[in-house]
């Protein structure tokens, strides 16, 4: 063993298998590769392990090992230039070799001279048997067995070297870096708090436009001479029976103070029913726990009763006194007269104003129409859609739908709005402190110019909103609910 070279040259066994064979190369032909046997690596016997590892054992440091050839026709693929060969050339090809090296004991020096030849024509790379490992070759030997690489399959190529320079191109904070998306804005209805400014300011100009071009239309149609007799014949007023009383009196004008309180309360309540999804508190009368609903709507009714017996006092004392004849028309000259006196609102050159003897007649048909028109329609409605109601009644119930009351009643609640708004700036538009002494302090002559120093309505007229202000200020929960268990049961659920 001592004399045997020591790189013996290591050839693995040949075995035959059948060869797979694929689908033809071209339209018609036969199956490719060509029908035949094909070398395949095989692990060698036991007995035969053993030879060549003894012979390893005693071989050259540096054997030249060469796999065999056999007779497997080699693969060929498409050509490498156009109108070439198939390539590679036809010939040949090598059979795998077993790494018997390693099975059979081979020496660490060993090792590194045996390679590895797959099959010259495959496209992948032959397996190998490690069968020096399976015979247990000495640690120290494997270091001289290298794997080459099969000869038909290109070696891995070698790891680009780094850049010779420092990357100086910085990408920007945007390639590392997202800002959080900002939070949605809150909605108050279809709009956010910027859209209704804008829309407020957008709406606000436009309406001023509108205004003025009314203004100049109208002037110009009052410089015609139709119309300068139109003005002529009805001025805007015409005379009252000669039974209607003049002046306002007392009681007129506190009646007009609590139409106003009960008033701008049933607004914000009517207003809060409909924005209002789940109460917070609930109110039930004493007679019947199960007739539960919000406190709010208690409140909003209860207003509306004290509102309604106002309502009927003050009617009932127009008539007893004479004063309905100031707010309901006694002839049909109102209607010319109060279109005269719109006129003249819109031209800016406004009626003389005279409450204390005769409204003017467009006063007086909206003074009529919210006392005998707005107030009933408003009465009725919420009476219909109250908890007062008698829901047991089908006829009635049918004869009378909630629908209609709801259609009713909200735009009502509009009127009464509208109506305030323009009330209240021709109050102060059209001489203020007469006007005030007349509704508030009962004071007042036949000469419209009278009172005019005196500001003693005027300050009536100011503790009179501090009254309203301070009233919807403690329309809440938390006042009401004492006042509401005087009749009934509040709950918070």
């Amino acid at each position: 063993m001592a004399s045997e070279p020591a790189n013996p040259q290591i050839t693995p066994p040949e075995s035959a298998t059948a060869l797979r064979r694929g689908l033809p190369r071209v339209p018609g032909g036969e199956p490719w590769p060509p029908a035949g046997v094909a070398p395949a690596g095989a692990v060698p016997s036991a007995s035969a392990t053993v030879e060549v590892a003894q012979a390893v054992a005693s071989a050259p440091a540096n054997p030249q090992i060469t796999p065999p050839e056999s007779g497997a026709a080699l693969r060929r693929g498409l050509p490498r230039v156009p109108g070439g060969e198939p390539w590679p050339p036809e010939g040949l090809a090598t059979a795998p070799v077993t790494d018997v090296a390693t099975s059979v004991g081979v020496e660490p020096a060993l090792r590194q001279n045996v390679t590895h030849v797959s099959d010259a024509g495959t496209s992948a790379p032959a397996p190998m048997t490690d069968v020096a490992l399976s015979a247990g070759v000495e640690p120290e030997l494997r270091q001289n067995v290298a794997h080459v690489p099969d000869a038909g399959v290109p070696a891995p190529a070698a790891p680009r070297a780094p850049l010779p320079f420092t990357r100086s191109v910085w990408p920007g904070r945007a390639a590392t870096h997202r800002p959080a998306p900002r939070p949605e804005p809150a909605r108050i209805g279809p709009f956010t708090k910027a859209q209704w400014a804008g829309a407020v300011v957008v709406g606000g100009l436009g309406l001023l436009f509108a205004a003025a071009m009314a203004v100049l239309f109208v002037r110009f149609l009052l410089s015609l001479d139709a119309m300068q007799d139109f003005l002529a014949t009805y001025p805007g007023e015409y005379h009252l029976p000669d039974a209607a009383p003049v002046g306002i009196p007392a009681w007129l004008g506190w009646q007009h103070f609590f139409n106003a309180f009960l008033m701008v309360l049933i607004i914000r309540s009517g207003l809060t029913i409909r924005r209002e999804k789940r109460p917070a508190v609930f109110w039930a009368p004493k007679n019947n726990p199960k007739g539960k609903t919000s406190l709010t709507i208690w409140f909003h009714q209860a207003l509306d009763i004290f509102w309604l017996v106002n309502g009927v006092v003050f009617v009932v004392l127009l008539f007893v006194t004479g004063q309905w004849m100031r707010i309901v028309p006694t002839s049909w000259e109102v209607f010319p007269n109060a279109l005269s006196a719109a006129l003249q609102y819109v031209s800016l050159d406004w009626p003389t104003e005279n409450g204390w003897v005769n409204y003017n007649s467009l006063q007086q048909v909206a003074y009529f129409s919210t006392v005998f028109l707005a107030a009933p329609l408003a009465a009725i409605s919420g009476y219909r859609m109250s908890g007062m109601w008698p829901k047991g009644n089908a006829k009635l119930s049918a004869a009378y739908p909630i629908e209609w009351a709801r259609k009713i009643h909200f735009p009502v609640m509009l009127y009464f709005v509208v109506f305030i708004v323009i009330h209240v700036a021709l109050v102060l538009a059209t001489g203020a402190l007469r006007n005030l002494n007349h509704m508030y302090a009962a004071q007042g002559s036949v000469d419209p110019t009278a009172y005019a120093d005196n500001w003693t309505g005027f300050w009536m007229f100011v503790l009179s909103l501090v009254a309203i202000a301070a009233a919807w200020v403690a329309a809440r929960p938390l006042v009401l609910a004492p006042i509401a268990r005087l009749f009934g049961t509040v709950s918070g659920r």
